[in-house]
């Protein structure tokens, strides 16, 4: 398989996530507005500034993958005919050490969402439940994110150390 088109498509694939985890964003600042216009309870507006936060970090994550992935399809070509063999080890050493960083990911989110769900049970602020909700639907996010970004990476990583001479 060409390994430069392999490459821009990985890229151009990661720039796609990038826009679908903006949409996500957008759910969350919806839901913001929501509870604010809608929300009569004080469950209901304790969910206002924790939807925004979430919305705010989602869209952070959203913009590091854009701009961290926009410039390399590109950045792909030239490097691609510069020197190849080069390439192919500096991209297989950098989706071997995504793939280290992911498995971090996977094993800190599930922690998050536990500490989270002892939040909502043991405190009974409409605020602290808020925020505990809140930030277990932005964990459940970023592991949905993370987990087909993984699937990318390893498939991408597993042609690449295929090409390596």
């Amino acid at each position: 398989m060409d390994i430069l088109k392999l490459s821009t498509d990985w890229a151009k694939a990661e720039v796609f996530s990038a826009k679908i985890i903006l949409l996500l964003a957008l759910l969350f600042f919806l839901a913001a507005i929501g509870f604010w216009q809608l929300g009569k309870t004080s469950m209901a507006k304790a969910f206002i500034w924790p939807m925004l936060v979430a919305g705010v970090l989602i869209v952070a994550v959203s913009a590091g993958l854009y701009f961290a992935n926009k410039p390399r399809i590109t950045e792909f070509e030239t490097a691609y005919h510069t020197d190849t063999k080069a390439f192919i080890e500096k991209e297989t050493a950098r989706t071997a050490k995504s793939q280290k960083e992911l498995a971090m990911v996977f094993k800190v989110l599930p922690f998050i969402i536990i500490a989270a769900a002892l939040l909502i049970m043991f405190v009974d602020s409409p605020n602290w439940r808020a925020i505990g909700i809140t930030v277990i639907a932005v964990m459940l996010t970023l592991m949905f994110i993370d987990s087909n970004t993984n699937a990318r990476n390893s498939a991408y990583h597993q042609h690449l150390s295929a090409e390596r001479p």
